[in-house]
């Protein structure tokens, strides 16, 4: 069996044929999700992050953490570093103003200095619970003594606090992104510090988003704009131009920002510039989200699957499925309305979506399947365009058969026609029998030149060759001569044709194409209703617009064929099971007349209660006044 195209539309009569077309687009889908999810879209990833991060509108921190700079500002006032001496006088006004913590996060050993100074520094560190001296390094265990430093210092212990960039593993732009917590079991100093004002934190399987990546727990910075943590400058503090006070209870870091070394910085989402931040405001960033517990949580694997497998259903069975130009406004929207989705709950929530391998997909499907659909609906428009150049071919020529034949056979039934008046009007005397052959010759030949005359006009329709012969006269005389016409026909099955026309003003029509109109209504009337019974034929004025209408206590028309009656070579199954002749063309042609008078012809009619076909035509025609 022949499975169906994935592009095909099928309609609503063939459901398992549009269900397996609707499963073979999933299994489609499926297998792009897939294969996208091999590649690679770390980096990607990582910019609609770092796009996430800087778009947020509200930031707050917890207020715990001052920052104190050596900057060139302090250099030129100190005539170089600030060295020992003043580093001890600055950490003994510090431990005065009683803060949580202080961290010195710069190499300390390279202070100047007399070794007495040093050595009066690295006591008080020591001797002070609340001071801590940050390194980037992190030891392996065992190897904790490297942490030490030389002489004086050697008893100062030092702490990992390291920067964690994206240098060779996830986007590999050296941004930095995320936050060391612990590495072979060993906390890092910012867990340490944040766990003074949320104690939570200090068991890791408490912090949120946390993962594990290698022999380390890791998890990503909620980053604050540059700038958002207060600071100050450390010549301030040795000159007195600060207020003490505001250091109490606080996480105190001191460290450097003169521009000479790149490691003193780190790049960040919020910008690529080798020194946009310094190494002691991620530290605050670090501190802070630990604080708050404000980690973003990257969402499972699987939900990423689920979500992308979703989108790449929904995109091919949009492409698929409309318009190219349709399909691609509401591939654009799902996919701006995925992207806000994915904005709103990162911004309320922290929830980290991923998005790069939705948005891939979208782009993919787009840029695969649209072309391929265009190819595939230019092939089908190529074949209808040839499958319609030979149906209209093969309709013209049978147009042109019908009408050559109708008006060929015009003229021997013309003269059969004239041959059967002959021997009527001769006085000849018939048998019974020879009578009624001749009677049978006559009706026969009568019905076959209507028939004929029905196609000539069907076949005039179909090469729009009708004109109308426009002319002013009284629909009331045509329809008494229609009735007069058929009067015999009635008295055969002793119908009596009632008549009830209200007097009217001429109106423009084209008199012989009304005549059919009106015969078909009226003969219909006769040939379908019972003997014995009445047909009734009206006209009026009304609303402008002439009314004539024709009932019968015939049969009737089923509802369910009211609106197919006026259909070319329509015949209802009420009388197909009959005797009764008839081509189907009738009602078709006396609307397409009518029509053509800016008219319109409807019935009303109840299954065996008969039937009433009503012809409403204008007073005016084309704009002239009747």
């Amino acid at each position: 069996m022949k499975l169906p195209s994935p592009f095909e539309e099928t309609t609503n009569s063939s459901k398992p044929v549009q269900y397996r077309v609707y499963a073979i687009r999933a299994v489609l889908a499926m297998i792009m999700a897939f294969l996208i999810a091999q590649i690679n879209l770390d980096y990607v990833e990582s910019w609609l992050y770092d796009f996430r991060i800087r778009s947020q509108l509200f930031q707050r921190t917890s207020e715990k953490i001052e920052l104190v700079y050596i900057k060139p500002s302090t250099v030129q006032a100190f005539k170089g570093q600030p060295n020992a001496k003043d580093q001890t006088a600055i950490l003994y006004n510090l431990l005065a103003a009683h803060p949580r913590a202080v961290v010195y996060d710069f190499a300390i050993d390279d202070a100047q200095g007399s070794e007495e100074d040093k050595a009066e520094w690295a006591n008080l560190i020591v001797q002070s619970t609340n001071v801590y001296v940050a390194t980037p390094d992190t030891p392996l265990k065992g190897e904790e003594r490297s942490l030490y430093l030389p002489l004086p210092f050697d008893h100062v212990r030092m702490v990992s606090a390291p920067k964690t960039s994206d240098t060779i593993n996830f986007a590999k732009d050296r941004v930095t992104r995320r936050m060391l917590l612990s590495y072979q079991d060993s906390l890092m100093l910012p867990v340490t510090l944040a766990g003074f004002y949320n104690p939570d934190v200090l068991d890791f399987r408490n912090i949120r988003g946390y993962f594990d990546f290698y022999d380390t727990k890791q998890s990503f910075i909620d980053y604050r704009r540059p700038g958002s943590f207060p600071s100050t400058v450390f010549d301030d503090l040795a000159n007195g131009k600060v207020d003490w006070t505001k250091f109490e209870d606080k996480i105190v870091i001191i460290g450097t920002d003169l521009n000479i070394s790149e490691s003193d910085y780190i790049l960040t989402p919020y910008s690529r510039i080798p020194s946009a931040m310094t190494r002691i405001e991620m530290q605050a960033n670090i501190i802070d989200t630990l604080i708050r517990n404000s980690s973003p949580v990257r969402m499972p694997t699987y939900v990423n699957w689920i979500l992308l497998t979703l989108i790449s259903i929904l995109a091919i069975q949009i492409v698929l499925s409309m318009s190219p130009a349709m399909g691609l406004v509401i591939l654009v929207g799902t996919l701006t309305g995925f992207s806000v989705i994915s904005f709103t709950l990162f911004w309320l929530f922290g929830w980290w979506i991923t998005m790069a391998a939705p948005l891939l997909a979208g782009f993919l499907v787009y840029y695969f399947f649209i072309p391929y659909r265009l190819i595939i609906e230019n092939r089908r428009s190529w074949e209808y365009y040839q499958k319609n150049k030979l149906l209209s071919q093969v309709e013209e020529l049978k147009t042109n058969f019908i009408s050559m034949m109708s008006h060929d056979l015009k003229t021997p039934i013309a003269r059969i026609q004239g041959m059967t008046d002959v021997i009527l009007a001769d006085q000849v005397q018939l048998s019974t029998q020879q009578r009624e052959a001749v009677d049978t010759i006559k009706h026969s030949s009568d019905d076959l030149l209507k028939f004929i005359s029905s196609i000539l006009n069907y076949g005039k329709i179909q090469s729009e060759g009708v004109e109308l012969h426009m002319q002013t006269k009284d629909i009331n005389n045509v329809l008494q001569e229609v009735i007069r016409k058929h009067e015999f026909l009635a008295k055969v099955k002793r119908i009596q044709i009632v008549s009830e026309l209200e007097p009217l003003f001429p109106i423009r029509m084209d008199p012989d194409l009304m005549r059919q109109v009106l015969s078909n209504l009226v003969e219909n009337a006769i040939k379908y209703s019972p003997d014995d019974t009445k047909i009734l034929v009206t006209s009026e004025e009304k609303d402008e617009r002439v009314v004539i209408q024709v009932s019968d206590q015939g049969p009737g028309i089923p509802e369910d064929e009211l609106n197919n009656i006026f259909m070319k070579f329509f015949r209802s199954k009420n009388v197909k099971s009959t005797q009764i002749k008839g081509s189907g063309l009738g009602l078709y042609l006396a609307k397409y007349f009518t029509e053509l008078h800016k008219g319109r012809i409807f019935v009303e009619s109840k299954d065996g209660k008969g039937s009433t076909f009503t012809v409403e035509l204008p007073m005016e025609q084309g704009g002239v006044n009747a």
